[in-house]
C-alpha cells in the first residue's frame, strides 16, 4: 500500500500532537493544521487520504471546511469535537462526515476508527492499495524532487526545505517553463486570498534559491520574469 497521509486539523496543539503520536506509530504520515484555512491549503496542495477535523476551528469551521472538501474530494472525514449531543453527532454526519467522535476521547479508539474508514475507502477504491512505479519524480539541473516523500536532493545531498518552500518548488517544477505570478503561487501554496502578499512569495523564492545553491552553480533553476512572475527552468 502506498504511504497514507492523514490531516489533523485542530486548534488545540496538545490534542493534535497526541493524535499524531498514535497515528505515526501505525505507520501513517501526518499533517497538522491549527485552523480551517490552513487545513484547506494542505488539502489543495498535498495528497491527503483522510482528514480528522475539529468543528469549532478559527477562520473556517469544520462544517464549512467539509462542505468545501466534498466539492472536489472524496476522502474519509472524521469529526473530533467537544460538541457531544446526539443532535451534534447527527448534524456532523449529515454535513458530510463519515464518522464522529467526541472529546475527551480514547486515542486507540480513534486509531481503530481511522483504520476502519481507510479499509472501507480502499475497498471502494482498489487503485489506492495498488503499488505503482513512482512517476512523479522531478529532476533538473542536479536537483531531484520526490513529491510523495517530500524529499529534495541537490547533487545527491539532501536539501532541507520548509513546507512552503517545498510546495513552491514542486508547483514550479511540475510545470517547466510555465510562468506563475506571485498571486497564483500564493493562492496555490498558502490556500488564501492574495491581498498584496507578493513580498511573502519573493522572500520564499529568494531563500529557496539560496538553498538550491544558485549562488554557487551556473544553473539558474528558478527564473524571474520581470513584471510577470517566476518559472522553473526544467
Amino acid at each position: 500500500m502506498k504511504s497514507i497521509t492523514i490531516l489533523i486539523a485542530d486548534d488545540e496543539a496538545e490534542i493534535a500532537d497526541l493524535i499524531e503520536l498514535h497515528l505515526v506509530k501505525e505507520g501513517y504520515r501526518c499533517l497538522k493544521a491549527v485552523d480551517g484555512q490552513e487545513a484547506l491549503g494542505m488539502i489543495w496542495t498535498q495528497s491527503v487520504d483522510l482528514a480528522i477535523l475539529d468543528i469549532m476551528m478559527p477562520k473556517i469551521d469544520g462544517y464549512e471546511l467539509t462542505r468545501i472538501i466534498r466539492e472536489k474530494f472524496h476522502l474519509p472525514i472524521i469529526f473530533l469535537s467537544a460538541k457531544a449531543t446526539d443532535l451534534d453527532k447527527i448534524t456532523g454526519l449529515v454535513r458530510g462526515a463519515d464518522d464522529y467522535m467526541t472529546k475527551p476521547f480514547n486515542p486507540m479508539e480513534l486509531v481503530a476508527r481511522v483504520n476502519a474508514q481507510l479499509r472501507r475507502f480502499i475497498q471502494l477504491n482498489p487503485s489506492m492499495a495498488a503499488p505503482a512505479a513512482d512517476t512523479s519524480i522531478l529532476e533538473a539541473g542536479g536537483v531531484v524532487i520526490y513529491p510523495e516523500q517530500r524529499n529534495v536532493f541537490l547533487y545527491g545531498n539532501p536539501v532541507e526545505l520548509t513546507p512552503k518552500e517545498f510546495d513552491i518548488l514542486v508547483l514550479l517544477a511540475s510545470h517547466p517553463k510555465k510562468v506563475f505570478s506571485s498571486e497564483h503561487i500564493f493562492q496555490r501554496v498558502w490556500g488564501e486570498a492574495y491581498y498584496e502578499s507578493g513580498n511573502t512569495v519573493m522572500v520564499h523564492i529568494r531563500t529557496l534559491r539560496k538553498k538550491l545553491g544558485e549562488d554557487q552553480h551556473k544553473n539558474k533553476l528558478i527564473r524571474t520574469v520581470w513584471g510577470v512572475g517566476y518559472a522553473f527552468n526544467g
